[in-house]
């Protein structure tokens, strides 16, 4: 059994990676996309958005981390790719299940779903680049307006040699409106030999071994469930309860020293609002603490509201 911490655009970030793999239980991360379009990337775009690079491809509690590449031209993902693991990415993950418009307008992401031949192309282009030792694996959705050519594209993505398969069981159209639809991942093991991942509305440990259930895969990624209950990964692990306030509350202390000094603040207030929005469907008191939190902008009156709850929690 693995547990695989999502990219999540704009939320899980290499601060963020930081903080949930030292609460435990994931066995590896996937970073936020690098947009490929027409060109060999620098080696600063790749450490900009994987800071991990300079250690060895871990977080600072030793976790794995596999930069992920969206785009639609396989030479240029191929080269790409490659880059990546000279820097030291213990693999390559390639993005075929962002619903984001922007991205999908410019031919990146799920919209690729409807193209069965180019997610073949792709795959066999950056898998003859990366060094046989590392794993290219895919991300994809069940489709994009529907169903049709998802057990297509999964053979696709094998016969091109990817390493492994993450499903998120929704199409593009479902968007993360529940419920995931598991009992697929089943259908698309029963036609791929590799390793399938099951992904999406996994909240709770009871939904995890559910998912497992419905899908025959023993593999699970934890994206927004995670963001709702910093330690579900080791809940559904090692069966531990779930993390008390006060304990979450010190840990947004962190994660907001973190963010400021490692960011110089630019994202903060948006992301740490960000982080609430899940943190809430999980815990009443967040519920509270985000309602004063959401009118706030500057970053010291944020942490000063945090430290203030902290107080009275303790």
């Amino acid at each position: 059994m693995r547990i695989i911490l999502a990219p999540m655009e704009g939320v899980v970030d290499h601060l963020m990676r930081d903080m949930l793999t030292q609460i435990g239980g994931f066995d590896l991360c996937i970073t936020e996309f690098v947009r490929v379009v027409d060109q060999l990337l620098p080696r600063r775009v790749f450490t900009r958005l994987c800071p991990e690079l300079l250690n060895g491809g871990k977080t600072p509690a030793g976790t794995p981390v596999r930069v992920q590449l969206l785009g639609q031209e396989p030479e240029w993902l191929a080269e790409n790719a490659a880059r990546a693991v000279a820097l030291g990415s213990p693999g390559v993950d390639l993005n075929f299940g962002c619903p984001a418009k922007t991205v999908n307008k410019s031919k990146g992401g799920a919209v690729l779903l409807k193209e069965t031949e180019t997610l073949y192309r792709i795959m066999q282009a950056v898998r003859s680049a990366v060094p046989a030792e590392f794993p290219v694996t895919a991300k994809m959705r069940l489709g994009f307006d529907d169903t049709s050519l998802v057990l297509d594209n999964a053979r696709a993505l094998a016969a091109a040699g990817a390493s492994e398969l993450t499903v998120h069981a929704r199409t593009k159209a479902d968007g993360y409106r529940p419920p995931a639809y598991w009992p697929w991942i089943a259908e698309i093991r029963k036609v791929i030999a590799i390793p399938v991942i099951a992904n999406g509305e996994i909240w709770q440990p009871a939904d995890a071994q559910l998912c497992r259930q419905q899908s025959g895969s023993s593999d699970i990624m934890l994206g927004r469930g995670a963001l709702a209950q910093p330690n579900l990964a080791l809940r559904i692990r090692d069966g531990v309860p779930l993390m008390p306030w006060p304990q979450v509350l010190e840990m947004l202390m962190r994660y907001s020293e973190y963010e400021i000094a490692g960011d110089k603040g630019l994202y903060y207030s948006n992301r740490i609002k960000q982080w609430f929005s899940y943190l809430r469907l999980q815990y009443p008191q967040a519920e509270v603490l985000f309602q004063q939190l959401r009118l706030l902008r500057k970053s010291a009156d944020i942490v000063l509201l945090l430290q203030q709850h902290l107080r009275q929690s303790a």
